[in-house]
């Protein structure tokens, strides 16, 4: 059996390297910069490897940075959620699965927040149905991973800094050693 930590580490060494969907740092230096964000927070450790983990479906799906350009929502954070479902219990799998709707949330909720978001992340707020309406986002902040998957998010939209020196991937594997789930 695959080791769940060797197996994202492989993703991270195959595919990690690539850019950052119309951002100025690469995959990797993404969810470094997210986990590192969540981590100095002090959020426990199934937050600390979603926010790592939230965009894994990038590296899953294959289809490429220009994704958005084609028009298509590439639906990463559903890819992501069912492939680390068999590997993390739930609290690390809904706040990736919901950080897209969390920001769906937040544009909804707040002005501010929908008007400072990249213009990379305005076209993909676009593909994936644009902000929430006001009985979706009530809704939406009352489910049970609703807050977590809100503080993700806001890690992730400050995690795309050029040239930002994070810990590297091997700081974090005693999160995700603790937080995979053990079939023995």
């Amino acid at each position: 059996m695959t080791d769940t930590v060797s197996e994202i580490f492989e993703l991270f060494r195959a595919s990690g390297d690539q850019a950052y969907f119309g951002e100025a740092v690469s995959q990797t230096e993404h969810a470094l910069q997210t986990a590192a964000l969540a981590e100095q927070f002090g959020a426990p450790p199934h937050l600390v490897v979603a926010s790592l983990l939230h965009d894994i479906g990038h590296l899953l799906h294959g289809l490429g940075e220009g994704v958005a350009d084609e028009e298509l929502d590439a639906r990463h954070e559903a890819i992501g959620a069912r492939w680390l479902a068999d590997r993390f219990p739930e609290d690390v799998c809904a706040p990736v699965r919901l950080h897209v709707a969390a920001k769906r949330y937040l544009c909804a909720v707040e002005p501010a927040y929908a008007a400072a978001l990249s213009p990379a992340s305005k076209q993909s707020l676009r593909l994936q149905g644009g902000p929430l309406s006001e009985d979706q986002a009530a809704r939406f902040i009352l489910g049970r991973f609703g807050p977590d998957a809100v503080l993700v998010r806001r890690w992730d939209d400050k995690a795309k800094v050029p040239g930002l020196p994070t810990p590297g991937l091997d700081h974090f594997r005693p999160y995700l050693a603790v937080c995979a789930m053990r079939s023995d």
